[in-house]
């Protein structure tokens, strides 16, 4: 089997805030990440990665594989969005398309050995590379580019579905099922070693499967209906209700009510209130009480503020997009096909812009800039709590990603919003 490089290319562009802190085969979908996908279809290839230059250090500590390093040999480079439900074979240097787009590519040594991380995210430079080479489409149920963050929150009913039924069948029960507790199709939940599911709770697996990890509590009087999962060391408050299409974890804490919707990891909606048709990042803070609308009151297309610019989405439903490290007040209301950016901070009676910026404060009166390095410091301290250090190469992309925000963000639409 030849080399697989997962690389990123210029749509990561769109998937902003989601990728501040992380490539973009680092988000997660159905029960892992695509990256996860990727070395599950090509178990037995060795994969390198290229992404962002500012993003190399931390890839590298997290991956311990080769990033952004010299190409030598016959290689297959699949994009880090495409979501790889099995595995797409490619004569050499043919190129592989999923909607128009470059989703693979399978080059000689010679051909392979020119390309570069730079490459593949300058649309032109990727063109030149590729001119001439035969295209061969790879479109298919179990393999799709995904281009925006709704994008992932449509496609995760069925990926949890295939994942369950591909790699276990059937459920299985491992941890702890108090007396009083229900399962309604047991054969199709999994519950992992160490997990306890306590009196009073519902899982209701009957339109799809549950599966939930190790070390994972389910409070009393919670209701969970598949397709779903629940990732190790997740905390389901009391009173929770989590609906059908949701991922959640690992090592999350959540409560209220919870509706096809994606919460990477680390982080936190613990209280009452509405998440539906949403992605969250890591280290993120939802007080109580907070909500947002997934669905417009005329029923038509949503349009989302991405970088600033909104975008018609072609969907009904689309709810909140957070990137990392943000945090929101108490009684946040939050407007369908909303966007906060990476490191915000919410304090608003008042209904909150339907798009706003990365490091940005925002008062009912004013959106004031968020002290880059203040903010690094709480986010230590946020990530100690878990007993997560951050690293140097983390803090490092920390303070690099204001500049960043800076060249992709319009501020357009919030300073609007939050003079009206």
């Amino acid at each position: 089997m030849s080399a697989i490089i997962i690389y990123e290319d210029s749509g990561f562009v769109n998937l902003l805030p989601l990728v501040y802190w992380r490539p973009v085969f680092d988000l997660r979908l159905g029960f892992d990440t695509l990256l996860d996908k990727v070395r599950r279809a090509w178990p037995l290839a060795t994969v390198q990665l290229f992404v962002r230059d500012y993003m190399t250090a931390v890839t590298a500590e997290a991956f311990g594989v080769p990033v952004n390093a010299a190409v030598s040999g016959e290689t297959l480079f699949i994009n880090g969005r495409l979501l790889a439900g099995r595995a797409c074979d490619l004569p050499v240097n043919t190129v592989g398309e999923v909607g128009g787009q470059v989703a693979a590519v399978r080059l000689d040594p010679q051909r392979a050995g020119r390309m570069t991380a730079e490459t593949f995210l300058d649309p032109q430079a990727l063109a030149a590379a590729l001119q001439g080479l035969p295209r061969q489409n790879l479109e298919s149920p179990d393999v799709k580019l995904l281009n925006w963050p709704w994008d992932f929150v449509h496609a995760n009913a069925g990926e949890l579905m295939r994942q369950f039924r591909t790699q276990f069948g059937k459920g299985g029960i491992e941890g702890h099922i108090y007396q009083g507790a229900y399962m309604l199709n047991r054969e199709a939940i999994h519950i992992g070693p160490g997990s306890k599911v306590q009196p009073c709770v519902v899982l209701d697996a009957e339109e799809g499967p549950i599966y939930i990890g190790a070390n994972v509590k389910i409070s009393p009087h919670t209701s969970i209906q598949g397709p779903c999962y629940i990732g190790d060391g997740t905390i389901i408050q009391a009173g929770a209700v989590i609906r059908e299409a949701t991922s959640i974890g690992p090592v999350c804490k959540v409560g209220g009510e919870i509706e096809a919707s994606i919460i990477h990891s680390y982080s936190n909606k613990q209280h009452d209130g509405f998440l539906g048709h949403a992605y969250l990042g890591q280290w993120i803070n939802i007080a109580a009480d907070a909500v947002n609308s997934d669905l417009k009151n005329t029923y038509g297309k949503v349009r989302v503020p991405i970088n600033g610019v909104e975008v018609d989405s072609g969907q009904m439903f689309v709810g909140l997009t957070v990137g990392d490290h943000s945090k929101c007040g108490i009684n946040s209301s939050f407007a369908t096909g909303s966007v906060v950016g990476f490191s915000a901070n919410l304090f608003m009676s008042a209904h909150i812009p339907k798009f706003v910026p990365s490091f940005a404060w925002y008062t009912d009166s004013c959106r004031e800039s968020y002290d880059a390095q203040r903010g690094l410091e709480i986010a230590r301290k946020v990530m100690a709590r878990r007993k997560v250090e951050m690293t140097a190469a983390q803090q490092a992309l920390y303070l690099r990603l204001q500049d960043e925000a800076k060249q992709h963000e319009r501020l357009d639409l919030a300073d609007k919003a939050i003079r009206e």
